[in-house]
């Protein structure tokens, strides 16, 4: 029951990031001529605040997980988890300030910071390899979610060569961390 719960919390987070891209192009298509649609959907300043606030949530989750977690490797990870998305948060920032692009706080970005309190308030409540096994199926999910955005959102739609090069180098780090998961996800099972 918990699982279909975390699961639910993090598609929801993340259907907000393509009802958001999709609701601009609407918004934009009833008002300007067609060939212009395609580059309306999401603003620069609106993928920067939802890059900040999906690693603050990780780098939260992280911290959470190595207060509460049992096993030494899903605590291993929390670590990995917190170290690399504070330095893709701090790099995100630091371009943001060289570009004089200030972060927009929009629909989604509010959407994953209240789904993932939701979910650490959740996760808080288990213990032992319960929450092991939680947090690890909710990493899952989420880097899941979070390569879709960025390959079918966040990258197709950033108009800045800077960010959108932040973004495809943070690529192959987001999907690494999808592979650990799955690796701790594999390994709870086999036990």
């Amino acid at each position: 029951m918990f699982r279909r719960f975390s699961s639910t919390l993090v598609v929801l987070s993340f259907v907000a990031l393509a009802t958001v891209s999709c609701s601009k192009t609407q918004q934009t298509s009833e008002t300007t001529p067609p060939e212009s649609t395609a580059q309306a959907s999401i603003t620069d300043p609106d993928i920067v605040a939802i890059f900040v606030a999906a690693n603050d949530a990780d780098i939260k989750n992280g911290e959470q997980a190595k207060s509460r977690a049992r096993s030494q490797r899903v605590k291993d990870f929390a670590d990995r988890m917190i170290q690399d998305h504070t330095a893709a948060k701090n790099e995100a920032t630091r371009l943001a300030e060289t570009l004089s692009l200030t972060a927009q706080d929009n629909e989604t970005s509010r959407s994953i910071v209240s789904t993932n309190d939701a979910m650490r308030d959740s996760l808080g409540k288990l213990q032992g390899t319960d929450y092991d096994k939680a947090y690890v199926d909710n990493e899952v999910a989420v880097h899941e979610q979070v390569l879709d955005a960025l390959d079918h959102t966040l990258i197709p739609n950033a108009q800045n060569a800077e960010l959108k090069t932040l973004l495809e180098r943070v690529r192959p780090t987001i999907q690494s961390h999808l592979d650990h998961a799955k690796q701790l996800q594999s390994a709870s099972a086999s036990n």
